[in-house]
């Protein structure tokens, strides 16, 4: 896409140098439209749109599917709904079903393999991780938005919503990270290398 966005920079700017001093804007609007770069610029604009929804409504369906596990237990280790969930089974899980992509199994190497984002850049579907054991990254959750995550906390507890803003998450926040396609393995490799 940015290939067009330079081939289309260069034309105007090469028309600009060209066109004579009293070329007004219909003048320019032709050339771009004999050139066909109108309809490639409209084109790419498109694809930048549609992407832009496809990110946004995997990030609703990711805190969707997430919600749907709210009240399924804790259990250290666990990653299915059947047995229970830790904290990083349970990303991994809804990352897995719900996107496709296989992320690392422990929290810490989950924070390794995601892009570091600033706090004030979060979004839903974003990580946010806690250092809940006496060590950085020991503790992660899903944002859904609005200061919240949705996480499986502890022995005892279950999977549940809370509020990034409550002086226990505060003291204990470790980053923000997001999730990109080279974080993890697309479902369909893993079944490859099997």
């Amino acid at each position: 896409m940015s290939k067009w966005l330079c081939i289309l920079i260069l034309a105007c700017a090469t028309a600009a140098h060209a066109a004579p001093q009293g070329t007004n804007s219909d003048d320019m609007d032709r050339l771009l439209a004999d050139k066909g770069l109108l309809t490639r610029l409209e084109d790419v604009s498109h694809k930048v749109a549609d992407k832009a929804q496809t990110v946004a409504g995997r990030a609703g369906d990711l805190v969707v599917n997430a919600m749907g596990f709210l009240g399924v237990p804790y259990k250290r280790g666990g990653n299915s709904a059947e047995t229970g969930f830790d904290c990083s089974g349970f990303v991994r899980a809804i990352y897995q079903q719900t996107v496709g992509l296989v992320l690392p199994r422990r929290a810490d190497q989950q924070a390794a393999s995601t892009q570091v984002i600033d706090k004030k850049e979060l979004q839903p579907g974003d990580l946010v991780f806690f250092n809940t054991m006496r060590r950085t990254f020991s503790h992660v959750g899903i944002y859904v938005g609005d200061g919240k995550f949705i996480h499986s906390p502890r022995s005892g507890s279950e999977v549940r919503v809370e509020d990034m803003r409550q002086s226990y998450w505060q003291r204990r926040f470790d980053g923000a990270r997001r999730v990109t396609s080279t974080a993890g393995t697309q479902v369909g490799q893993v079944d490859d290398i099997k």
